[in-house]
């Protein structure tokens, strides 16, 4: 993500962001306990607000941590703070912790009271956008519960750094031998003018950007498979795409050196890029 613009929101509050300042006993701070989620925001309006707010609640409520909000408290903070950094197209970054308490323990203290933050950054588009990306398959060594969009990243970012070290853009995970998800974003494959995914689970986030993706493709003709994808058939599929709120639909043209299909960004995808971006320009 891009640098925080400059407001942001703290427990009530909205302040400047290089002001913004939590508590060094909050437990998000100490022991990842919190959870979080991005909102895309285009034309200064946010993309699937409801789905995104729905995922957090879910979140909170598998790890334990009262929602300090309903969904029109939200959905009012997030809209200010689009506001207050001046709409266009943006990111919202929103982190839930189960509160600080005076010292280090294990077990939920009692009492403590949910502390959230939020900020904005920018989108910027990258010029591999539409030129797609290369990524590597990497064995996934996440915890077990990757259905809960917890900050406890460290995985995720020792993975895209080993990425980046083999000189590739992305990694996609690979456990027991089959397709999991991508570091930071949800996978789909092609196979002629079949979409394939990996139904959801325990293993994966349920990811929104992707269900959106699946629904436009679907609605435009495109025939659609769950399943489960070993990196056998991954490896001959003819295009492979990811996806992220902040990124939209990103074809990877390269996987582990290889091409995938032409190795230039496929006909499916760009039919689906359309159809996501014209949803897109909905919101203006």
């Amino acid at each position: 993500m891009a640098d925080a613009l400059p407001v942001a929101y703290v427990d009530g509050s909205y302040v400047p962001a290089d002001e913004a300042r939590i508590s060094p006993f909050d437990r998000g701070f100490l022991f990842a306990d919190a959870v979080y989620e991005v909102i895309p925001v285009f034309g200064g309006k946010p993309l699937l607000l409801g789905n995104h707010l729905a995922r957090l609640d879910n979140s909170l409520n598998e790890l334990k941590i009262s929602n300090p909000h309903d969904e029109p408290v939200w959905s009012d903070i997030i809209i200010k703070l689009i506001e207050a950094n001046g709409g266009g197209d943006i990111a919202i970054y929103v982190q839930v912790s189960r509160g600080a308490e005076t010292g280090r323990d294990h077990f939920f203290p009692e009492g403590t009271a949910p502390l959230v933050f939020a900020m904005a950054t920018a989108i910027t588009s990258s010029p591999k956008d539409t030129g797609g990306i290369t990524a590597v398959t990497l064995e996934d060594t996440r915890w077990a519960r990757c259905d809960i969009k917890s900050t406890a990243l460290l995985a995720n970012v020792l993975l895209r750094q080993e990425a980046r070290e083999r000189g590739a853009d992305d990694a996609i995970l690979i456990r027991d031998g089959e397709l999991i998800e991508a570091a930071s974003a949800s996978v789909i494959s092609v196979e002629g003018n079949k979409l394939i995914s990996r139904p959801n689970s325990n293993k994966l986030l349920p990811g929104t950007t992707r269900a959106l993706v699946l629904e436009l493709a679907e609605n435009d003709g495109f025939e659609l498979e769950s399943a489960v994808i070993s990196v056998e058939r991954l490896r001959k599929a003819d295009e492979i795409w990811l996806m992220s709120a902040t990124k939209g639909v990103i074809p990877v043209v390269e996987l582990d050196g290889e091409p995938v299909g032409s190795g230039a960004p496929g006909p499916v995808w760009q039919r689906v890029h359309e159809l996501y971006e014209a949803n897109k320009a909905m919101l203006s």
